[in-house]
């Protein structure tokens, strides 16, 4: 029997680890650093910070883990894989040459305009005046993005050019190079493909909502709640996604000998001009994770051997329910979250940023748990959930009430 280690401690770990023990092949699942929430559905947290790679290393063959799932961007990028590759374990994510696609906004660009994948039009600064004079004579929305990780939260969509000014000048003081995009206006999504080398297998459509607040106010966070699949997203849209965009990105990382088995995430828009990508990842997403893996009938920890395998990959998901989850944050959240915050103890959520004990959880961080439901409908997942949370004593937890509100606009696509 398996024993599996997910790296990471958020709410997309607890998500994988809960799917890793689904399996009958696996008998134990560690999560390093994890975060008290997951032991209350059997898991084993490890205190080895996700950046610690000795540490793991050592703990994997100490403990004969069978396969390392890693969870976040950050020790992605840092080069985990290739560290764990290099000691002769099983790891399934990108090496940290592929991993650029997330973590340098340039590379996408440059790796979406060699390789004639739809994408916003782009210029690329390393200065801040040369960047806010094009700015200000830039047509608005503008989509200004760092270069670089920052959380889901990297982006903003300046609607005049007082906005465009400062989020630049902000940019400009942490990192060396920005992006100034084209607005793409249009329905977004999220989705995300399995893969191992040439083989791939779609997940469930899903859309994230990045927004603080509802009607998409407020500043742009790592996620807020998300449901799946997406009505307005046609198998006729989804064809179009694996034409322009999933094929030619497998294709191109191997015609740039970029090897890659993990994750690929394409965040897209539905544009007149058809669907375009706005940005790609190289792991599962947080909040989608939490609603797309529950959906999963096949075994999971089977579908990673196989891509690390390099087979094709046939995955069985269930298509009568739509999942939709709510994320909870701490007051103060995205810019400065109180933490010490009291986290209710809520049976089948997926718990984030929280320490304490599994008796009494304290927040930590931002984003501290999602509570999420399934039903026939999209309407009734939606009802499901927002019942559910209004009898919590969720005390000053902040939270969006329109989750789902998109998917049942008619109108939307």
């Amino acid at each position: 029997m398996a024993k599996v280690l997910v790296v990471g401690g958020g709410g997309r770990e607890h998500a994988v680890a809960k799917a890793m023990l689904k399996s009958p092949q696996v008998t134990t699942v560690f999560c390093a650093p994890g975060n008290p929430g997951m032991q209350l559905d059997g898991i084993q947290t490890v205190d080895i910070a996700e950046l610690d790679f000795p540490a793991l290393v050592t703990f994997v063959r100490q403990q004969d883990v069978d396969l390392t799932f890693v969870g976040p961007e950050v020790p992605l990028a840092a080069g985990i894989v290739d560290y764990f590759q290099e000691a002769g374990l099983p790891v399934f994510g990108p090496n940290q040459a592929t991993a650029q696609l997330e973590s340098s906004k340039v590379f996408a660009k440059e790796f979406m305009h060699r390789h004639h994948i739809p994408t916003a039009d782009y210029q690329l600064f390393t200065g801040v005046s040369a960047a806010i004079k094009y700015s200000d004579q830039a047509p608005l929305p503008q989509v200004i993005k760092v270069d670089g990780l920052a959380a889901g939260k990297g982006v903003t969509v300046a609607t005049t050019h007082t906005v465009a000014r400062a989020a630049l000048t902000t940019a400009f003081q942490t990192v060396d190079a920005v992006l100034i995009e084209t607005f793409l206006s249009g329905f977004e999504f999220s989705q995300m493909v399995l893969v191992g080398g040439e083989h791939y297998c779609l997940l469930p459509t899903a859309q994230d909502h990045k927004r603080l607040k509802d009607q998409d106010a407020g500043p742009n966070t790592g996620g807020m709640g998300a449901y799946s699949p997406v009505p307005q997203v046609t198998p006729s849209i989804i064809a179009e996604t694996v034409q322009k965009v999933v094929g030619p990105t497998i294709a191109g990382l191997q015609q740039d000998g970029l090897s890659f088995t993990g994750v690929l995430y394409i965040g897209g828009v539905v544009t007149p001009m058809g669907v375009q990508v706005i940005e790609y990842n190289l792991r599962l997403g947080d909040p989608e994770a939490q609603i797309l893996l529950p959906q999963l009938e096949s075994d999971f920890y089977q579908a990673v051997l196989t891509l690390l395998q390099g087979q094709v990959l046939d995955l069985q998901w269930q298509h009568a329910d739509t999942y939709l989850g709510v994320v909870l944050a701490a007051p103060g959240y995205p810019d400065k979250p109180t933490t010490g915050i009291s986290v209710p103890t809520v049976k089948g959520a997926d718990y984030a940023s929280v320490n304490g004990t599994t008796e009494q959880l304290l927040g930590n961080g931002g984003r501290l748990m999602m509570v999420t439901d399934h039903a026939p409908s999209l309407a009734e997942a939606q009802r499901r959930v927002y019942a559910r949370l209004a009898k919590l004593d969720l005390g000053d937890l902040i939270y969006r009430t329109d989750i789902g509100d998109k998917g049942l606009d008619d109108s939307s696509v």
